[in-house]
């Protein structure tokens, strides 16, 4: 997020206050501004201020993270909102419905994982032809039987 004009304020919040009402770790936001994701101003001691509507911003990613989106896809998401704008329901509407084919498909993924689950446990091949969930489709059969996903393993 690039940094807007925005002029340090009385009513600006501290990491420390922003972490307390966000729910959110300090390292978290710092975490967030060093992606891109939202934007502080420095205080002549060099010491970060957050503006109010950062609270919003803060929920939309994390509100956006526990569907499962990606920071990656969030990032390109507030990207989008002119000039760093914090995202309104309206964007949320817009924004959500672009997510929907990609939460669908993860979804079925996870079902199909749910219902096939019982067949995998304790194999420990992780390349047998039946894995649904470590080698869906026979992916792995070009490198043989064995765990060729484990650290220095064929092929991987």
């Amino acid at each position: 997020m690039s940094e807007i004009n925005r002029s340090l304020r009385s009513h600006d919040l501290t990491p420390g206050e922003v972490a307390h009402r966000s729910g959110v770790a300090v390292s978290a936001l710092h975490f967030y501004e060093r992606e891109g994701l939202i934007a502080s101003i420095r205080t002549a001691g060099n010491q970060r201020r957050y503006h109010r509507d950062v609270l919003r911003r803060v929920a939309f990613i994390r509100v956006s993270q526990g569907v499962g989106v990606s920071l990656a896809d969030i990032r390109a998401a507030l990207a989008t909102l002119p000039e760093g704008r914090t995202p309104t329901k309206a964007d949320w509407a817009r924004l959500s419905r672009s997510w929907r084919g990609a939460l669908d498909e993860r979804i079925a993924r996870l079902e199909r994982l749910r219902d096939t689950l019982d067949d995998c446990i304790g194999c420990g091949c992780l390349s047998l032809k039946s894995c649904n969930l470590a080698n869906p489709g026979d992916v792995l059969e070009q490198y043989g039987d064995g765990p060729v996903r484990l650290v220095g393993g064929r092929g991987m």
